[in-house]
């Protein structure tokens, strides 16, 4: 087994030994999940140490790195051609940052759980299968393969929004569940058109490898997604074109930009704390992977022409999502509300096409990860104590929590861009990779850019504001003395939890080669593959 298969097959193994050690030992659930995202962990650090950023990735098989192919399945259809599915993993760039990414985020989560007693077999085995689907997202270079990780994330996030979540988390799971089956659905339909528009040009089958979905020399003349001859067209609209659209919808509505944000703040209210962590950390950057990946490497030709409306929808993300929580008294709906704002730049960077905010936006991706999981998690804390979130019910915290409310501060200023930290180095690469975008000939406006820094200048004022309402001033809690007993500083436990977080957010910020080193090369190669058709 290579190292790529233990990292996502690792959750399962935990799985069943969750599954295997009798209710009466339930405490023990939570170790045997920590231990394995520790491990993960180590191995995701292991595979960085020894990435080298050299290699490109991308379309060619020769710049991916801890590949594991093997053949999956093989049918002969007759007259169609024959079936190839392989088992096909890989890293380059894009994916082995998001993949660090995610095993420190389910770090947090599974700490972040340690209070959980509901029902814990089932809540532990849960988590664990959702983070092997989220590993095999990231690693998975067949498009079948990929689907079915896809697909796999989403039953445990249902049950887990859905049984451990707030009062109305019914609707929520129900919501996420229906929003995201509907941009997945006709993804498959998009994914069976590649597959009879694609062959192997070794064995001369049709095939799901995203590489060679990514070469116009593999696709049959005249087919329905083909580069030449392609007479395809629904109501007027070219077949790679709407292949494209649909692909960019299934992704839009996991990062999710507006008008598909809708179950994001409903998801996030009624989730519990880990959940929450999770969705924020590392599912909202499935979107954002998935259409560099996907979106962009296979149908470069469209994503040229439809540059311009992506970078548009961006820029209304921004600043929807930022007056948005603006507007919010609950502090959990106000920073979902962020989230829809600082994704929005990571669209915005994507769709610039430009080194400098392609670049950007997989820091901004990073960055948010972590940071996003921190005030989740920061959110969960004060939950825990009080059982309320609305933020005029709390006044002068930072009398009776001073390490709390530090931790808060920073967070806050790490999270609106101050200089230092690492969302000033996503954010700032992407609004100068859009501003010069239109210089090099990429079709985007300055416009653009400049209305989209507005978004810094509104997270400034509704992170200073909650900050300033919430913390400081004479100490008034609705609760009263009971709250003020109730509301004890932060534990070691929780210190543990957050302060590599943000400490991560510092050294970032400082020293940012750590992350472009790594993705420069996937950028440029995912650049010239558009380059052509600008």
């Amino acid at each position: 087994m290579g190292l790529l298969s233990l990292l996502i097959f690792l959750p399962l193994l935990a799985l069943a030994g969750i599954l295997l050690i009798p209710s009466r030992y339930q405490q023990s659930y939570k170790y045997v999940a920590l231990v394995i995202t520790l491990v993960q962990l180590g191995l995701s650090g292991y595979l960085y140490t020894q990435f080298n950023p050299n290699l490109a990735g991308i379309n060619q098989l020769s710049g991916y790195q801890f590949v594991e192919v093997l053949p999956w399945i093989r049918l002969d259809l007759g007259a169609i051609g024959k079936l190839e599915i392989d088992y096909f993993l890989g890293v380059d760039g894009f994916s082995l940052p998001l993949l660090l990414l995610s095993a420190f985020v389910m770090l947090m989560a599974v700490g972040a759980s340690w209070n959980i007693s509901k029902s814990r077999k089932g809540y532990f085995a849960l988590l664990m299968l959702l983070n092997t689907a989220v590993m095999g997202i990231f690693c998975a270079l067949d498009f079948f393969l990929f689907y079915v990780f896809y697909e796999v994330m989403l039953l445990p996030l249902y049950f887990l929004i859905g049984i451990w979540g707030g009062e109305r988390r019914e609707y929520a799971a129900i919501k996420f569940f229906l929003y995201t089956l509907f941009g997945s659905v006709f993804m498959l339909l998009i994914i069976v058109g590649l597959y009879f528009s694609v062959l192997n040009p070794h064995t001369g089958a049709h095939t799901f490898n995203m590489l060679y979905m990514m070469n116009p020399d593999n696709y049959i003349d005249g087919s329905f997604f083909g580069y030449i001859n392609n007479s395809f067209d629904v109501f007027g609209i070219p077949a790679r074109m709407i292949g494209f659209i649909v692909l960019f919808i299934a992704f839009a509505i996991k990062i999710p930009i507006v008008p598909l944000h809708t179950w994001l703040p409903d998801a996030h209210v009624e989730a519990p704390t880990p959940v929450s962590i999770i969705l924020a950390g590392i599912l909202l950057k499935i979107g954002g992977y998935g259409i560099i990946r996907i979106c962009i490497a296979i149908f470069p030709d469209a994503a040229a022409e439809a540059n311009w409306w992506l970078a548009l929808i961006g820029v209304i993300s921004i600043l929807y999502g930022a007056f948005n929580a603006l507007a919010q008294t609950d502090l959990k709906r106000l920073i979902a509300y962020s989230s829809v704002s600082h994704m929005g730049f990571v669209l915005l960077g994507i769709s610039a096409l430009t080194a400098e905010s392609l670049s950007g936006a997989m820091f901004q991706m990073l960055s948010h990860g972590f940071l996003s999981a921190a005030l989740f998690f920061l959110v969960g804390v004060l939950y825990d104590r009080v059982h309320d979130r609305y933020i005029y019910n709390f006044r002068g915290i930072a009398g009776i929590m001073p390490k709390y409310t530090a931790y808060v501060a920073i967070a806050f200023f790490a999270s609106l861009g101050l200089p230092g930290f690492s969302a000033f180095i996503g954010e700032a690469f992407v609004i100068i990779g859009t501003f010069n975008a239109e210089s090099v000939g990429t079709g985007i406006p300055r416009w653009m850019a400049i209305f989209g820094s507005l978004g810094i200048l509104l997270s400034a004022a509704y992170f200073l504001w909650t900050l300033q309402r919430m913390f400081f001033g004479e100490t008034r809690l609705k609760g009263g003395e009971t709250w003020a007993v109730a509301m004890n500083d932060l534990t070691v436990r929780e210190q543990l939890i957050l302060f590599p977080a943000l400490a991560l957010a510092l050294l970032l910020g400082i020293m940012p080669s750590l992350a472009f080193e790594p993705m420069n090369n996937a950028v440029l190669g995912l650049l010239k593959l558009v380059e052509n058709y600008l």
